[in-house]
């Protein structure tokens, strides 16, 4: 299908009366409801005479039956242009959790969920652990030292494990017990 000239009229000619997209798709036949609504937009007639047009369209469906004249209002506003907002919705803070919110130095961490979980026997051990601990400051670490972090880094306290970590993990012995926990029996049930 192409847009003849006269094709192009009678578009033009039923849009200005407040004619529906899908009613000049019919009257034009071979042609879409969409096709019209691009067509309308190309040729800039998104603005219909709502004065004339509504009158006309309002009078043509009394005569015939009064359902089809509650339909026409309803398919205008389809055709008009909706307008987008972009506005980025940003989560109100209370949502995000502790560990990302930014506490100011020399504050207290607040309780951290996982802490509840840690062993008794695990915590004892690392106490030990911290007492012969090295002590030493970010500068000194290396891949054979332990790498967990003791203090409030905005402290003068703050150090670092120090001790022989375990093959493969970046932490001694001690530390891997606390860091890396074993699966829980549901999640060892659901492999």
């Amino acid at each position: 299908m192409s847009w003849t000239d006269d094709r192009v009229e009678t578009l033009k000619k039923m849009w200005g009366e407040g004619q529906s997209a899908s009613q000049i798709a019919k009257e034009l036949g071979g042609v879409t409801r969409n096709a019209v609504i691009g067509k309308v937009h190309r040729l800039g007639l998104s603005n219909r005479a709502t004065s004339g047009g509504a009158a006309k369209a309002d009078t043509k469906p009394k005569a015939k039956a009064a359902p089809k004249a509650e339909a026409k209002p309803k398919s205008e506003p389809k055709t008009e242009k909706p307008v987008m907002k972009t506005e980025a919705a940003a989560p109100p803070k209370s949502t995000l959790p502790a560990r990302k919110q930014i506490i100011p130095a020399g504050q207290p961490l607040p309780p951290q969920p996982s802490a509840n979980e840690i062993s008794p026997e695990a915590l004892a051990k690392v106490n030990e652990v911290e007492k012969k601990a090295k002590k030493i400051g970010l500068m000194e670490l290396t891949e054979r030292t332990c790498k967990w972090p003791v203090g409030d880094p905005a402290t003068e306290d703050f150090w670092f494990c120090g001790l022989p970590v375990k093959q493969g993990k970046p932490y001694c012995e001690a530390h891997v017990g606390v860091a890396f926990q074993p699966m829980s029996s549901r999640r060892d049930r659901r492999r």
